[in-house]
């Protein structure tokens, strides 16, 4: 599957636990990676048929506004939401960093949506157009 990312987006959100830390936006960085096939828009060289990542930058930079949430892991479940009903990737994941622990580079939480599926073995293929008998029809 070919995936576009949106790595380390700088957003200014209301976040935290604590009423007096969602007081003021704090820094985040968000990582958007959204599976899709590509091969089409490639050939064609045509955004039609791809994701327009500026699209999905701006509005994720736009779902902060008048908003506020105590975990990121809310955040990020809502960004998920958003690009799978807007954009339509097959697949979406999506990291929120948080610079809270003076002791930490950073603080994350990640998450997948969608549907990931595995490519089916010679064996699954085999199976499933023979009625589910494996090896054949008996």
């Amino acid at each position: 599957m070919d995936t576009i990312t949106i790595a380390d987006l700088e957003v200014r959100f209301h976040v935290g636990v604590p009423d007096e830390e969602r007081q003021r936006a704090q820094r985040l960085l968000i990582t958007v990676e959204m599976d899709l096939p590509l091969d089409a828009a490639a050939r064609g060289d045509d955004l039609s048929k791809t994701i327009n990542y500026y699209d999905v930058s701006r509005r994720i930079l736009g779902l902060g506004e008048g908003r506020q949430w105590k975990l990121i892991e809310t955040l990020a479940e809502d960004i998920a939401q958003l690009v799978l009903r807007e954009f339509r990737p097959q697949a979406v994941r999506v990291e929120v960093k948080k610079f809270i622990l003076p002791e930490t580079r950073h603080v994350s939480v990640r998450i997948e949506r969608g549907s990931r599926r595995k490519p089916l073995t010679a064996a699954q293929v085999v199976t499933s157009k023979i009625g589910g008998v494996p090896g054949g029809l008996r």
